[in-house]
């Protein structure tokens, strides 16, 4: 169990650290825009776009890294106040719930890539740049979710058992 647990850390953050880059990307994309735009009189048909796909991927793609280094936003003034078991029941609520939203994301995303893919879809801008490929880090970035967050129900189904925090 606990090398399970391990891998899919291991998979969280490796995937965020990768990932993280993904913003200078996104800051070069936009830098580049600007000057061409401002200095140079000469504004491009698809930096504009580009930058909205690789900034909605990486939103979607670092919920795992974020997860894994417990960074969601929670209550902390009512959380911390109870016990060690309550809050895992507490975690434990909260992590069956987020697997529900996967697993329905999931599904969903997927019928959306499928339709994406079959059909060959494409933004409307003069390039017709293809959509499927955010559609399907879409789905990579929420089966991501998913592992970490059936990582952290398994954790807390431990510390809600024993009573203490479970180090693995």
């Amino acid at each position: 169990m606990k090398r399970f647990l391990r891998t899919i850390d291991s998979i969280s953050d490796w995937s965020g650290r990768i990932c993280s880059f993904m913003v200078y990307l996104g800051m070069l994309l936009l830098v580049f825009e600007v000057i061409a735009r401002y200095f140079f009189n000469a504004p491009t048909v698809w930096a504009h776009g580009y930058s909205q796909r690789l900034f909605g991927s990486y939103f979607i793609l670092i919920g795992a890294y974020t997860l894994f280094k417990n960074g969601h936003v929670r209550i902390d003034i009512l959380y911390h106040r109870f016990s060690l078991r309550k809050r895992a029941f507490l975690d434990l609520i909260n992590y069956t719930l987020l697997l529900f939203w996967t697993t329905v994301l999931i599904k969903e995303g997927a019928t959306f890539f499928s339709t994406s893919w079959a059909v060959r879809e494409v933004d409307e801008m003069v390039l017709a740049h293809p959509i499927w490929p955010v559609k399907f880090l879409l789905i990579v970035g929420v089966v991501l979710i998913a592992l970490q967050g059936l990582n952290n129900l398994i954790v807390s189904m431990i510390v809600l058992v024993k009573g203490e925090n479970y180090e693995y």
